[in-house]
């Protein structure tokens, strides 16, 4: 999981936003600010341009191998076209007919409900810490489609006022990271619940107004006894 904010995110100017919720895949990359080494690998294998060169790397050794047909082997588009669709449609990603079976609606079903109710508890206590009072937060889970590889899920927190990416502190991430994606809603289930039933975005919204007056106690006793 990737959080998305300005203080883990090493390219901030892609943090900006025009409209919530803010989609990033498929629109522009994101790298982090330090981040583990998986984290970047994954990263890197979302780039289309180098899964496309990987998946036509056996036309490179060929033409190295056997250099008197090089030129008739660089000249074979559609050999490359049909590689590239096995690699990227039926090796690294579940196929869309086959897409259903992945979860069962009931299963489907109790996974949003958890995402849902995770989210809004995440987002009530962010506002309440923040003493934001007015206007609607979102947490918006972006996931990549391909089911073979390790899960990528780019997590931001978005508000509608400005609109803008919360820049989460050390206190919200741990949250967050403790409470969205843990068993039994994992990364992998909510992958397979949104290729199911073909959610490109979760998006989960919480007005400020909804935040109990409970909930802002909790979190000014919380503030007063970390500062002692």
């Amino acid at each position: 999981m990737f959080l998305i904010s300005r203080s883990t995110v090493l390219n901030r100017g892609a943090l900006h936003i025009r409209r919530v919720p803010r989609k990033f895949m498929g629109r522009t990359t994101l790298w982090p600010r330090g981040g583990s080494f998986g984290l970047w690998a994954r990263l890197i294998f979302e780039v289309e341009f180098l899964r496309y060169f990987a998946a036509l790397s056996p036309f490179v050794v060929a033409t190295l191998i056997w250099r008197e047909y090089a030129l008739a082997i660089a000249q074979a588009p559609i050999p490359m076209l049909i590689l590239i669709y096995l690699v990227e449609g039926r090796l690294l990603r579940v196929p869309p007919g086959q897409r259903h079976t992945l979860v069962s609606e009931a299963e489907a079903e109790r996974g949003l409900d958890l995402l849902r109710d995770r989210a809004r508890k995440i987002l009530t206590k962010i506002a309440a810490g923040r003493g934001i009072e007015a206007g609607r937060l979102h947490l918006v889970i972006e996931q990549s489609e391909m089911l073979r590889v390790p899960a990528l899920s780019l997590v931001s927190v978005q508000s509608e006022d400005g609109p803008d990416i919360l820049d989460l502190s050390r206190d919200e991430r741990a949250l967050v990271e403790s409470t969205l994606l843990q068993p039994p809603l994992t990364e992998r289930e909510l992958q397979k619940i949104g290729l199911a039933r073909k959610i490109a975005l979760h998006d989960i919204g919480l007005e400020a107004r909804e935040v109990s007056a409970h909930a802002r106690l909790a979190a000014m006793m919380a503030a007063r006894s970390g500062a002692q």
